[in-house]
This record gives structure tokens, C-alpha cells and sequence, in this order.
């Protein structure tokens, strides 16, 4: 079984953080709910504009700032980012239209769940390495039928100041494709945001909901366009070093 691990965990979130007032929370609450039924109602008719706008009402019911930095990747670009919560997947649906791969458990999950699905996500099951290189080679179909598609190449969530690898091996579709590959950083203005360790998404949720001022910066880096037959490990390499993910420390979004 493929299974990446971070050792983030609870120690990552200090806690002591000023949080909103508790009515606050129940209207964020509220409002989510409200998002999550017209999402579930939309689902069967979804389209990549619908998508967005879901995403953008999830981010704005709980109270989240959204600010992208960067050139506006192109259509049929691989975006890769690192990863630190299940709001990454919003934050990045809610910049631009996107395929995104996302573990098969997804597919499950209450309202991100219906818009990963009504997006034309790609799942990828861990529990069966054998089926890596389809998920590859669908990615690529994907880049060239001028879909932009975003993957999370860590494979699992880190917290912010420590990050993982990129694996290698979805940068093989965009070697295939011949498609740009665009790095992006994901920061937040607190590690509150953070979903490690034995975190569940309702406890995710309410802590989020319970934040004052969070802020996620997704930060585009300048297009990276692999030569036939490039090495995918040296751009994975590449990819890492231009969105800057060798950073030791905690970055708080400005």
C-alpha cells in the first residue's frame, strides 16, 4: 500500500490564537450548511463555473481571505502545490477552472466531496499502486485536451513549516503531454488551518470556522515547459526549488 506520511500533528497547532466570537461561529456554521445543501443541489447539473462559485461560498460562509500572486497559469497547465489542508482543494477551485487529483476518500466527503466530483477530479487509490501509471496516463489525456489539472505531489498534508517531497510521479504526464508545469505555494496566516495527524474534518471545520483573520495565499510561480523526454524526478526537483518549498519556518500569508 502507498502510503506517504508527514510527522505533523497536533504539536504543529500551538493553540493560545484569538478566535471570533462563539455566535460568530454558529453563523459561519450556518452559513457553511447553507453553501454544503445548494452544492448537494447543484451536483447533478455542475459544471467547472458552478464549481467555483461553490468553492468561493465555502471559503467566504467560514470567513476565509483568498489572495492569488502571480501570472494566471494557462489552460492545459499541471499545477503543482504543496499541501496543508483540505482547503487547498477550495482555494485552488476557486482561482481557476480545474481538474484536480485527489485521494479516492475524497469522493466521500460531505460538500467538497460533490464539487470534487461535479469538477472532473482524478482519484487516485493509494490501496492499489498497480493503477499509478492509468492515473498518469488519464492526467495527461487531461493536458492535452487543454484541461488545467492541479496535484498535490507531497501525497499527504503538512503543516506549513515542515514540508514534503515532491514525488515524481505525475510529473511523467506532464512530460508526456508537453504541457507547462506551474509550482505554487499554498501559505496561511495561521496553523490553524492545518489538517494533520488524527484530525478529523468536522473538528477541521469548526476550528476554522472558529478563526479570526485566515488568510490563503497561493502564490504562482513563472511556468516551467519540460523538454521532450525530460527527467521527471529532476522536475520535480525544479518544480520545488522555483515555488520556494525547501522553506524551514512557518510562513505567515501576508
Amino acid at each position: 500500500m502507498w502510503q506517504p506520511a508527514s510527522a505533523c500533528g497536533p504539536q504543529c497547532r500551538p493553540g493560545g490564537e484569538r478566535g471570533v466570537r462563539a455566535v460568530t461561529t454558529v453563523l459561519r456554521m450556518s452559513a457553511l450548511f447553507g453553501v454544503l445543501v445548494w452544492a448537494f443541489a447543484l451536483a447533478p447539473f455542475a459544471r467547472t463555473g458552478a464549481a467555483r462559485a461553490v468553492a468561493r461560498g465555502i471559503l467566504a460562509a467560514l470567513g476565509v481571505r483568498l489572495v492569488w500572486r502571480g501570472p494566471a497559469p494557462r489552460p492545459g497547465s499541471l499545477l503543482v502545490a504543496n499541501h496543508v489542508s483540505w482547503l487547498d482543494i477550495l482555494a485552488l477551485h476557486a482561482v481557476t477552472p480545474v481538474r484536480l487529483v485527489a485521494k479516492h476518500d475524497v469522493r466521500g466527503w460531505p460538500g467538497i466531496g460533490a464539487l470534487a466530483v461535479a469538477s472532473g477530479s482524478i482519484f487516485l487509490d493509494r490501496t492499489r499502486p498497480k493503477r499509478l501509471p492509468a492515473t498518469v496516463a488519464e492526467i495527461a489525456a487531461a493536458l492535452r485536451a487543454g484541461r488545467t489539472v492541479a496535484v498535490f505531489p507531497e501525497g499527504t498534508t503538512f503543516c506549513g513549516a515542515d514540508r514534503g517531497r515532491f514525488r515524481p510521479a505525475v510529473f511523467q504526464a506532464a512530460v508526456d503531454a508537453g504541457a507547462p508545469v506551474v509550482p505554487i505555494s499554498i501559505r496561511y496566516a495561521s496553523p490553524a488551518a492545518a489538517f494533520v495527524g488524527d484530525d478529523s474534518l468536522w473538528s477541521s471545520v469548526r476550528r476554522v470556522a472558529r478563526s479570526r483573520g485566515l488568510t490563503v495565499t497561493l502564490v504562482g510561480a513563472p511556468a516551467l515547459l519540460p523538454a521532450p523526454g525530460a527527467d521527471r524526478r529532476s522536475l520535480a526537483r525544479a518544480a520545488e526549488a522555483t515555488a520556494g518549498l525547501r522553506s524551514g519556518t512557518f510562513d505567515l500569508a501576508a
